[in-house]
């Protein structure tokens, strides 16, 4: 008697190791699972497919699957932000400066990933800048940031 592999009998793997991935810390069985219910697609659509062909499919696309994950979807998963960073890894941040002419001299710069928890801060600057001025943390001084102008490398070209 040979084992005849339905396709419900995919879908039903593939939801039970979807569903593991609540009790299991690994974040593996919800690829499994897909890879699994994208067999039972497959074998739906085409009934003749034997059973070594299906594990050979399954595997395939669990392995494709999990690939796919880390190359591509995990790393959108980092969080970017300096927050609850040292002083080292926030000098030498680039902003723009949003608004000038603030109360004591100071400028409004906006970062493209938030310094110490926020995207904007409240700057002090050593030189004169404008709106749209690129500019580079060079120090902070209590609760605001001490910022120069940057020179852009590309300006050389």
């Amino acid at each position: 008697m040979e084992l005849v592999l339905e396709p419900w009998h995919w879908f039903v793997l593939g939801v039970l190791l979807i569903l593991s991935e609540l009790v299991l810390p690994a974040f593996a069985a919800l690829w499994f699972g897909i890879a699994a219910i994208c067999v039972g697609i497959i074998s739906w659509i085409f009934p003749f497919i034997g059973l070594t062909a299906q594990l050979v499919i399954w595997i395939i696309l669990s392995v494709l699957c999990t690939f796919l994950w880390f190359k591509f979807i995990k790393p959108l998963s980092i969080d970017k932000t300096k927050a609850g960073l040292s002083r080292e890894a926030t000098i030498g941040q680039v902003g723009m400066v949003i608004q000038t002419s603030l109360e004591h001299d100071l400028i409004k710069v906006r970062f493209p990933v938030p310094v110490l928890g926020s995207d904007e801060w409240n700057c002090r600057t050593q030189a004169t800048v404008q709106v749209g001025d690129r500019v580079r943390v060079v120090d902070i001084l209590g609760n605001d940031l001490v910022v120069l102008p940057h020179q852009s490398s590309t300006s050389a070209l």
